[in-house]
């Protein structure tokens, strides 16, 4: 049986990476996927994909950091198809690499503006409509990297990235209490270093900054996961599947760690 026939699922960054796995996951398990991401040709291509399961898909370019392209996204998808029954808050940006002293101000901004504040903007208009309805999950895609607490500290060189998955942990878990009396969940995902395209551009950029060799890198870190290797993006896709059907009816204003057993910061 498919676990969430007949629901409609908003992914931001849907284009590529997690976001992409996460919504050939929902469109294989019935869900009719909103994509949205600033890069339009890499929401066409897994739209395509979606199309070839005989999936339900709708492609909606926007930059979330944006309050009006949020809000009109949102009314896109409401008049497409009447309901949001599910948010996957995966839309982010790297960025900078670089400690605090050296640290540009637009750069900074920008991480927040896309990264915290795109998911409390499209969170609060998504919301708007689930209160309404009485019904909806939210899925916050944080990372290993937020996760202050727990023993962990914040990772040298990565303050604005760090800082907003800190953030959308907070922001996971004030929602969570703000709108769990409308029958409405919210939790959070926390991946640790995950394979593709975002990690690889993430190594050569750690590298360079210590001035050490990539395979060096890759070989330190691997070393840091009990599993001796790091998630596959398809695992995280598994798990936000399980949030948001109703296997996952009790949970609320949680975080989900899916790190292969990472231990140790790099």
């Amino acid at each position: 049986m498919m676990r969430l026939k007949d629901k409609v699922a908003i992914v931001t960054g849907g284009g590529k990476g997690i976001g992409k796995s996460i919504s050939l996951a929902f469109a294989s398990e019935g869900a009719a996927v909103v994509l949205t991401a600033r890069s339009l040709s890499q929401l066409e291509q897994t739209a395509k994909e979606i199309h070839s399961q005989s999936g339900k898909v709708l492609v909606i370019q926007t930059d979330i950091a944006h309050e009006e392209q949020v809000q009109q996204m949102v009314a896109k998808t409401l008049d497409d198809y009447g309901q949001i029954d599910i948010l996957v808050n995966n839309g982010g940006i790297i960025g900078p690499v670089a400690s605090v002293v050296d640290m540009n101000l637009n750069a900074w901004n920008e991480t927040l503006a896309i990264n915290l504040t795109g998911a409390m903007l499209c969170s609060r208009e998504v919301l708007r409509h689930m209160i309404q309805r009485k019904s909806g999950t939210i899925i916050n895609i944080s990372s290993e990297g937020g996760r202050g607490g727990d023993g962990r500290t914040g990772r040298p060189l990565r303050s604005a990235y760090d800082c907003s998955k800190m953030g959308l942990i907070g922001l996971t878990e004030a929602m969570a209490v703000e709108v769990g009396k409308y029958g409405i969940r919210v939790n959070a995902i926390s991946p640790g270093a995950v394979s593709g395209e975002r990690v690889n551009i993430h190594l050569k950029r750690s590298a360079q900054t210590m001035g050490i060799s990539l395979d060096e890198q890759k070989a330190k870190m691997v070393t840091n996961y009990s599993l001796g290797r790091i998630t596959e993006e398809s695992e995280v896709a598994s798990v936000a599947v399980f949030l948001a059907s109703n296997e996952a009816s009790a949970m609320t204003g949680q975080v989900i760690v899916v790190n292969c057993g990472h231990h140790i910061l790099f």
